[in-house]
């Protein structure tokens, strides 16, 4: 068997590169060089034999990259792939090449200086976003027709299903677990208190966000991500249009109206999910109950939640627009990207809610 996995512009092949894998490296290569615009690197390090089609697809590679006026290197040959590719190559190919290893100090100030470098170009976009978000909102000039309305029915309409059924689960598990333990001192009647102080200052602006994380904020990063590899932002930029004005403020507007909404959805369904626990299982009528929610909520707790919710709402855009726009690689990069994406802006809404819960508490 053959295993390929390429980083950047590196190719480390795995096992035998002989006449049965030769096709599989054959359509890897392909779909690289259609990419690629840099020298390629193939590390035969773990190759542990090698064939005369192993080596005609060497030397395919190399006329390949040859006629982009790139070049091909072969690193960490053994004694015996040499000698079978001095034998069967039709051309000269420089090996026993070896890959240089970072050190441990090396390794530290390779990451640090990427963080900052990932930074400066996160704080770019971020001010790049909301320059053109406040000057999109009076000149529509540069912007798609209904842009708005189809990312607002994308992010915000097709995501009703899902956080309506999630949250009435949410309202009936919290409601269910408090009942047990309520009703053995005969405060039945306190399950609407926690369930509407709970749902309207945490989990409706949370459970929303995390569900258009993964959602939403995963189809955004995919979507710039392939644009990206697929050329279409510098198409763009090439026509004089502005890709953050075109691609990333309409998603920006519409998830800032759409993601309020969607919480105060959240909310009404997860008290409604108590309600039904409250009725059936702790025998309370719906006018004792809705008197209880109202008497408990105040202004600021609607206000909390909403806040939270739009802060929540960009943290997801931007995370899904600076992943995708950072992507390297085909295919597997847009993965990668999408992924990474989905877990940052999970842990950076949590990571804001945790901050937004001490600042509202003081």
């Amino acid at each position: 068997m053959l295993k390929i996995s390429q980083n950047e512009n590196r190719i480390d092949f795995e096992g035998e590169l002989s006449f049965s894998e030769v096709k599989q490296a054959y359509d890897t290569l392909q779909k690289i060089i259609k990419i690629t615009n840099q020298d390629l690197i193939f590390d035969l390090e773990k190759i542990s034999k090698i064939d005369s089609s192993g080596v005609a697809f060497l030397d395919i590679a190399r006329e390949k990259l040859k006629s982009k006026n790139l070049e091909l290197k072969i690193f960490n040959t053994s004694q015996d792939i040499q000698e079978v590719i001095q034998t069967f190559s039709a051309g000269k190919v420089a090996l026993n090449l070896q890959v240089k290893k970072d050190g441990f100090l090396e390794s530290i100030g390779d990451s640090f200086y990427g963080f900052i470098q990932n930074l400066e170009n996160l704080l770019y976009l971020i001010s790049d976003i909301f320059f053109w978000s406040i000057v999109g909102i009076f000149n529509r000039k540069g912007a798609r027709k209904d842009s708005f309305i189809q990312q607002a029915v994308l992010i915000g309409v097709n995501s009703v299903p899902i956080l309506g059924l999630i949250s009435l689960l949410i309202g009936l598990i919290l409601a269910l677990q408090s009942a047990e333990q309520l009703r053995q001192f005969g405060a039945n009647i306190y399950v609407a208190d926690l369930i509407a102080v709970s749902m309207t200052r945490e989990m409706g602006p949370l459970i929303t966000a995390i569900i258009l994380s993964g959602r939403s904020g995963s189809a955004i990063a995919s979507e710039v991500a392939t644009m990206v590899v697929t050329e279409e932002l510098d198409a763009l930029k090439t026509m004089g249009i502005n890709p953050v004005r075109y691609v990333y403020v309409p998603k920006i507007h519409a998830i800032t109206i759409v993601m309020p909404l969607l919480a105060i959805l959240s909310i009404v369904i997860g008290i409604a999910g108590g309600f039904l626990i409250g009725y059936f299982y702790l025998d309370l009528s719906f006018n004792a109950y809705l008197k209880e929610t109202l008497s408990v909520l105040y202004l600021k707790d609607f206000v909390t939640g909403i806040l939270k919710s739009i802060a929540f709402a960009w943290i997801i855009v931007i995370s899904g627009c600076f992943y995708g726009s950072i992507v390297r690689g085909g295919a597997e990069g847009v993965g990668k990207a999408t992924t990474a994406s989905v877990v940052a802006s999970i842990f950076m809404v949590i990571l804001a809610d945790s901050l937004f819960s001490l600042i509202f508490y003081f």
